[in-house]
């Protein structure tokens, strides 16, 4: 899955396909055929200043074509580093709390659940990572890029 969100919640979700890969190809795709659309629909005032994306160093990340079309920008993220990734820290743990033990029959239970969930996510307006980011890059940069504890 591929999740896009901000301050205000969840903007596009992809469901990558069972026994496909995340490619250039497809996060370029994603970027300007699901996100995109998504951003104008959702939150148009973002197109007024320059789009931030913030992503991990992963290959299929790497190629900035759709980026630079756009004129979006990226926040350098450092690898392997869970403190400066948003959904790690605080999307992801919001969604596993409410599917927590629960067991589905198929793909399409989960991502049914899943959707309900997000919605109550966004409707909740707890996604606070964006603005807690700021702190975190402080620690981050100030322990040499090591993991922090309690961040």
């Amino acid at each position: 899955m591929i999740t896009a969100y901000d301050k205000n919640g969840v903007i596009a979700i992809d469901r990558v396909p069972p026994g496909s890969t995340v490619t250039a190809a497809y996060y370029r795709k994603f970027l300007q055929d699901v996100l995109r659309p998504k951003i104008r629909q959702k939150r148009s005032a973002m197109f007024a200043t320059s789009v931030l994306i913030l992503h991990d160093n992963v290959q299929p990340h790497a190629s900035g074509a759709v980026l630079e079309k756009y004129g979006w920008q990226v926040l350098p993220h450092l690898l392997y580093s869970p403190d400066m990734c948003p959904p790690d820290f605080d999307l992801f743990p919001k969604l596993k709390k409410p599917l927590h033990g629960k067991h589905f029959r198929s793909i399409e239970e989960v991502s049914n659940e899943v959707t309900r969930v997000i919605r109550c996510i966004n409707n909740e307006g707890v996604l606070t990572g964006i603005q807690d980011l700021p702190k975190r890059w402080t620690a981050v940069i100030k322990h040499n890029g090591d993991y922090v504890e309690g961040l």
